[in-house]
């Protein structure tokens, strides 16, 4: 082993520290919470339509009014993720299916704000349906709306 390739553990880990702080986008984790609070919103939409009992509606419509909250204190921390400049990009896939999961649960919202019955089925279950498909892709792709600056990935 020549000289040039001995280097001290604990610079390496101090620097592979320092580096995961520099990258951490903000956004990430509330974008997750917010979309898992929407996905729990069909869940709660099923129960509803399985036993008429207008607590789970309301439920539901608690669910998406917070994920919804949730998703735009989200979309905050990522403005604050370009103007700090940890963010480099934004990946344009992941947005538009976060914005469409959005858009459909502010539209899921109105329609949870109905009386009854009315307020689940159909609309509000299939307004819930679709947003979990799309934040389940946005899943998929690591909840993240921007590349790292840093190195170009999600973390």
């Amino acid at each position: 082993m020549s000289n040039s390739d001995a280097v001290p553990p604990a610079a390496t880990q101090r620097s592979a520290v320092n580096t995961i702080l520099v990258r951490r986008l903000l956004h990430r984790g509330f974008i997750a919470a917010g979309g898992a609070l929407l996905i729990t919103a069909l869940g709660t939409d099923y129960v509803y339509f399985k036993t008429a009992l207008w607590q789970w509606a309301n439920f539901s419509a608690w669910l998406i009014t917070t994920g919804l909250i949730v998703l735009l204190v989200g979309v905050l921390l990522l403005l604050i993720d370009f103007a700090t400049r940890r963010a480099a990009r934004l990946d344009v896939v992941s947005f538009i299916v976060v914005a469409a999961a959005g858009l459909l649960s502010l539209l899921n919202a109105f329609v949870h704000s109905r009386d009854a019955w009315t307020s689940v089925v159909p609309q509000g279950i299939s307004l819930s349906a679709l947003s979990t498909v799309l934040l389940l892709i946005a899943a998929a792709r690591g909840w993240s709306l921007a590349k790292s600056r840093a190195s170009g990935d999600r973390t």
